[in-house]
């Protein structure tokens, strides 16, 4: 395994892999992107994040749950889309899902919860291609399904962040072109006349 990357060159060139294959992250390698993902920023100190992982025979598991879903979800589906369902995660060698446990009528508002986690999985994918793993970031509809949830051991208010797919990249990983950054920044200078303008500096 390559040497850790710096801070900003991992944040830069992160990119989602095409493609996965075994060997998955060590457990050691495993608990470095989690030490990185629990250090995200926490309102409240709820500590809402859930990692679930999933390899070897689960993984079949995990596509059997998700075809089921498909199928009461779409009573019609075709079997040529159950199967592909089916096949969704074998995609990787370790599928970590990313939850949000989520406490409803709490002070700290649902959305931050939710971020928190969203924050967290943004840390452990970092982290990931820092160590020189590859990861995809995957929801689709399996993300929101109550049945899903379940199956996984989580309760129908909680949150399925994404289902991270981590192995070995096959082949270079390239990040794609990316706007300029200073075309997402306005300088504000009080409040704005009329809505939807911004007044830029």
């Amino acid at each position: 395994m390559p040497q850790a990357m710096d801070a900003l060159a991992a944040l830069t060139t992160r990119a989602s892999a095409r493609e996965l294959t075994a060997p998955a992250p060590d457990d050691a390698a495993l608990a470095k992107m989690l030490a990185a993902a629990v250090a995200a920023p926490d309102h409240g100190r709820l500590r809402p994040w859930r990692f679930i992982a999933v390899r070897g025979e689960a993984l079949r598991r995990l596509g059997e749950v998700m075809a089921a879903a498909l199928k009461a979800r779409e009573p019609g589906a075709p079997e040529a889309l159950l199967a592909k369902e089916r096949e969704k995660p074998l995609r990787a060698p370790l599928v970590l899902v990313a939850a949000a446990k989520i406490l409803p009528n709490h002070k700290i508002p649902v959305i931050e919860q939710t971020i928190a986690v969203g924050a967290a999985v943004q840390n452990l994918i970092v982290a990931a291609h820092a160590l020189g793993w590859g990861t995809m970031w995957k929801t689709g509809a399996p993300a929101y399904d109550a049945r899903v949830k379940r199956a996984l051991g989580l309760d129908a208010a909680d949150a399925i962040i994404g289902f991270l797919y981590l192995g070995t990249p096959v082949g270079e990983v390239m990040a794609g072109s990316r706007p300029a950054p200073e075309s997402f920044l306005v300088e504000w200078r009080g409040p704005v006349e009329e809505p939807g303008v911004v007044q830029l500096a």
